[in-house]
């Protein structure tokens, strides 16, 4: 009998969902390049293990829509603005990919054929067989959506088999714990649990539609070096949200 791979991944098409703020590094505001390429080696590496990966990055180190309404400015406008971050971040990722060696599209909710390609669903499912990295821009295309919502969307609609949120800690709590030391982390949380106890996971709408879809979602550190490759494995630290 053939012995198990251990480097075998368990799942075999997955949508990475990050930050804005992740690609920040140390500083203040805008793309840190150190941290892009780490980032992109991390991907990499999972990808090499002949996982197909779809990505969506947040735009909050630009712009974040939420921001500019709350200052007076027109909601929908400020939206619109804040998916044209989540392109620049989207760039920014695809250049540190390829440098890599990653074959990699990126793909937008808005038209601007110079730079990108529009989304067309079945075209994008193609890029994947063809084991390239799909980064999907510029959210849903539609204002009052969030970037965890349109992951969830890409998700389901490229049938990905889990959403990896990677964020600053190593799973989900009952309280920040970079503020109080007394949160808990839970191993497992339902959907259901997330939306009552107000768990800061994603908001409601994503949350909502990975639950109608039984699309798992598993949040774990970006900041722990090989983390991504060792939870595909089964290893590390995580919280899983489920059904």
């Amino acid at each position: 009998m053939t012995p198990t791979d251990p480097q075998k991944p368990r799942f075999k098409r997955v949508m990475l969902k990050i930050s804005g703020e992740a690609l920040m590094g140390d500083t203040s505001y805008g793309l840190h390049p150190p941290t892009v390429e780490r980032i992109a080696r991390e991907v990499k590496i999972v990808h090499d293990l002949g996982v197909e990966i779809c990505m969506v990055i947040g735009g909050g180190n630009v712009f974040r829509g939420l921001q500019g309404s709350a200052q007076g400015m027109e909601r929908t406008t400020a939206d619109y603005m804040g998916m044209l971050a989540t392109v620049m971040n989207a760039l920014a990722m695809q250049s540190a990919l390829e440098k890599l060696g990653a074959y990699c599209r990126v793909i937008t909710a808005i038209r601007m054929d110079e730079v990108a390609e529009p989304y067309i669903r079945r075209r994008a499912v193609r890029h994947l067989e063809k084991k390239r990295i799909c980064i999907f821009a510029a959210g849903t295309g539609n204002p009052y959506f969030t970037t965890d919502t349109a992951a969830t969307l890409r998700a389901n609609e490229m049938a990905c088999e889990a959403i990896f949120k990677g964020t600053k800690v190593d799973g989900v709590y009952d309280k920040d714990p970079l503020k109080f030391p007394d949160a808990k982390r839970f191993d497992s949380v339902t959907f259901d649990e997330v939306l009552t106890q107000h768990l800061n996971v994603m908001d409601a709408s994503a949350i909502a539609l990975a639950r109608d879809n039984n699309l798992p979602i598993i949040v774990f550190s970006l900041d722990e070096p090989g983390g991504f490759k060792g939870i595909l494995a089964g290893e590390g630290t995580y919280t899983t949200v489920h059904g």
